[in-house]
């Protein structure tokens, strides 16, 4: 993909977040694709590209009453978004869409109209994992994060570090979940999870969605909000039990996924102003500031005690609040791209100040997969 040949021109979340018990999945999916139809001045009819992850995008274009010339339903998990973006991109390129809606809504907490948790018998992880109690986010990535604070020299205080500097930005977001400040302390007086993770290292349960909608460069000019362009992508995946990566250290998709996404967009580490990495459970950002490139292995974690990723730091992270204080319904990737949107067009809460290059990295399942994106205001 060229850097710049595609922008975003649409960007919204539900109307509500956190706690919305009287809307559906596929209610929420439809509320935040018409609060972004409305940000760019688009109706349905205008759409001829879907994609989605948790609904199917046969069930979203039925329900909006679009007709698509393309759709895609890739499903990997929390950064299937990252992805939907980077083949909207390629299909907008490719001439087989003109304008893509991508949406997300989902009922974390309420549980309406939400599937079940359950995992088959004869998958890969219900043969291998689930009988050995590997049955929950929290007691499957316990099996890398254990192995990977005594390889790095890290403890229980650096995870609650992470914790501890995202709701200090989740302070300044009047839509943050929680603001009230934590300490590290507060983090390691709560309640144990699965060793490490004590509750507040855990992402919150919520409700709430988002979409955003991606044209061309040259027709993103005619639309009333500031294009946000798209410079460079990546994607790669590695496997569906996490016993099995190839290094509990590190992901390999985060590696391969990051380094497609900076060579794409021509640029280092050193030129981005703004950074998102999926923070589902703290350890999150440890692994995406040593896999992406921005610190070496085992500097991390004092890399954020630094205060480097906090309010006033050099390298802003997680700066609408993250997973942890912010939102995270379940599939979080939609809300670290909405928030790459807004700093790009200068309008977050916590903007960064002559912000120019917003990286935004997910992760899906548990290391399974990965998504980057990196979104500039200008080609």
């Amino acid at each position: 993909m060229k850097p710049g040949s595609i922008a975003v021109i649409g960007a919204a979340e539900t109307t509500r977040l956190g706690k919305i018990p009287d809307m559906s999945v596929i209610g929420l999916h439809a509320d935040a694709a018409l609060n972004a139809l409305a940000d760019c001045g688009l109706t349905a009819k205008d759409i001829d590209g879907v994609a989605t992850a948790g609904e199917s995008p046969v069930a979203i274009a039925h329900y909006l009453g679009i007709t698509p010339t393309w759709a895609d339903g890739t499903a990997v998990g929390g950064c299937s978004f990252m992805l939907h973006v980077r083949h909207a991109a390629a299909a907008i390129n490719e001439g087989l869409c003109k304008t893509v809606l991508i949406t997300h809504g989902e009922s974390g907490r309420s549980r309406v109209g939400s599937g079940g948790f359950g995992r088959a018998p004869s998958s890969l992880m219900g043969q291998f994992e689930m009988p050995y109690g590997v049955t929950s986010p929290p007691t499957m990535f316990t099996i890398p994060v254990m192995r990977y604070l005594k390889t790095r020299g890290y403890t229980e205080a650096d995870l609650a570090m992470v914790a501890v500097i995202q709701r200090e930005w989740a302070a300044k977001n009047p839509r943050a979940s929680f603001r009230d400040p934590i300490t590290v302390d507060d983090v390691l007086n709560s309640p144990m999870i699965a060793w490490p993770f004590r509750m507040l290292m855990c992402c919150l349960v919520t409700d709430g969605g988002g979409a955003l909608i991606l044209t061309s460069a040259e027709r993103a000019k005619d639309f009333p909000q500031k294009p946000v362009y798209i410079l460079g992508t990546g994607e790669s995946v590695e496997t569906p039990m996490v016993s099995q990566m190839e290094d509990f250290n590190s992901s390999k998709a985060f590696r391969v996924s990051g380094k497609k996404a900076f060579e794409e967009a021509g640029i280092t580490q050193a030129d981005v102003d703004h950074l998102m990495i999926y923070d589902a459970f703290a350890h999150l950002p440890l692994y995406g500031l040593e896999d992406l490139g921005f610190c070496k292995p085992g500097e991390a974690a004092g890399f954020i005690r630094d205060r480097h990723t906090a309010p006033g730091g050099k390298l802003p992270l997680n700066t609408n609040g993250g997973g942890l204080s912010y939102m995270h319904s379940g599939m979080y990737g939609m809300y670290a791209l909405q928030e790459s949107v807004r700093q790009m067009r200068g309008i977050a809460p916590a903007q960064v100040p002559g912000a120019k290059i917003a990286v935004s990295h997910g992760v899906g399942g548990m290391f399974a997969a990965s998504g980057t994106v990196i979104f500039g205001n200008e080609t």
